[in-house]
């Protein structure tokens, strides 16, 4: 550990806010100049209008919602909405690229949770602690830190590439239409949908003693109730089975671990030995489907996708060897995004830990 001057953010740096930028304006204004919001998707880029509020090489962060403290790099001509802040540095023993990761590590700590909207405003984020070591030491910190995050962008560019590669031959695989003499059969023909039971919150308990997957944040750690109830033999799903959320995460799933129960807003498919399982996953996911589906919906989301419109869904039958080939082409590509996958959460994991171990200072 080094031993170092600190010195809160708001004597380092002057904090300036965004203002309302809405959809509407930059419909009307349209340009070159993006505008950054809150959201973290497409780097946080709401739209793009004609004029712009800053000029130049800044830190900006999220004051409001689900990413509040969430830093970012931002270059050049900007703008920023309501809910967000930018940090322009005024201490010249700061170097921007080395308060950015601090900033990365420290500022979530003085997220306010209160009243179900997370906040960081700048009277509290003016209050950051910053240590300050020398220049060289934080060139070198910030040498290290880049490397990781280039390794880690490196990877996530691989995974987004191979998913549309996946996306497209998995589509161009499944158009089956026209096929010579392909049949398409009502799904209730080849498969069995079994809803799950509404479980009711008296039910749920955090002490009981079998796990309950709801849709939730789907199929991750955070789905989990915890129930007394025996597994009934209808509403249990086992390694191997075929799921499918057609609520909020809605899509298809394979289970791959111990028997639990599920709950309501998913639905268990027990194909027919016409259709491998695996062929009717992939199908579950692609184009054909989801015209047929939004089709039918006119215009509403997947989420609201029925069971009686599930069932009505025609799906292709080619033959079994041909479902063969096409699962073993796709089962490929899922096997290199998730091989990817794994990679970058290795790297995600080495990359929190050296930062942990760089920027720890007395």
């Amino acid at each position: 550990m080094s031993m170092v001057e600190w010195k809160k953010l708001g004597e380092v740096a002057n904090l300036v806010r965004g203002k309302v930028i809405s959809k509407d304006y930059i419909r009307d204004f349209e340009g070159e100049y993006p505008v950054y919001s809150s959201q973290t998707a497409n780097d946080g880029v709401l739209g793009n209008i004609n004029s712009y509020m800053f000029d130049g090489d800044f830190l900006t962060w999220t004051t409001d919602g689900a990413y509040a403290g969430t830093i970012f790099r931002r270059k050049g001509r900007f703008n920023i909405t309501n809910v967000c802040g930018l940090i322009d540095i005024t201490d010249n023993r700061i170097k921007q690229d080395f308060l950015y990761f601090w900033l990365s590590k420290a500022a979530k700590d003085y997220v306010l949770e209160g009243m179900g909207n997370p906040k960081l405003m700048s009277n509290v984020a003016s209050t950051i602690k910053i240590p300050i070591p020398s220049l060289s030491e934080q060139q070198r910190i910030v040498g290290i830190l880049d490397t990781f995050t280039a390794a880690i962008d490196n990877l996530k560019e691989q995974i987004a590439q191979r998913r549309k590669q996946y996306e497209y031959y998995r589509d161009q695989l499944l158009d089956l239409e026209g096929k010579d003499g392909l049949a398409r059969i009502p799904l209730k023909d080849i498969c069995e949908v079994v809803n799950g039971r509404a479980y009711s919150q008296p039910e749920l308990l955090c002490k009981g003693k079998y796990r309950v997957l709801r849709v939730g944040n789907f199929f991750s750690n955070d789905s989990w109730y915890y129930s007394d109830l025996e597994l009934d033999n209808k509403y249990y799903c086992k390694n191997g089975d075929l799921l499918y959320a057609w609520s909020a995460s809605f899509g298809p799933h394979i289970w791959e671990e111990e028997k639990v129960i599920y709950h309501y807003h998913i639905w268990k498919m027990n194909c027919s030995d016409r259709i491998q399982k695996k062929f009717m996953y992939y199908w579950l996911q692609s184009e054909d489907m989801r015209k047929q589906a939004f089709i039918n919906l006119h215009g509403a989301t997947m989420a609201h996708l029925t069971k009686a419109l599930m069932e009505s869904l025609q799906v292709p039958i080619p033959s079994l060897s041909e479902q063969s080939r096409i699962v073993s082409i796709l089962d490929t590509f899922e096997a290199n995004i998730s091989n990817l996958e794994a990679q970058l959460m290795a790297r995600e994991q080495q990359y929190e830990y050296y930062r942990n171990k760089l920027l720890t200072f007395e």
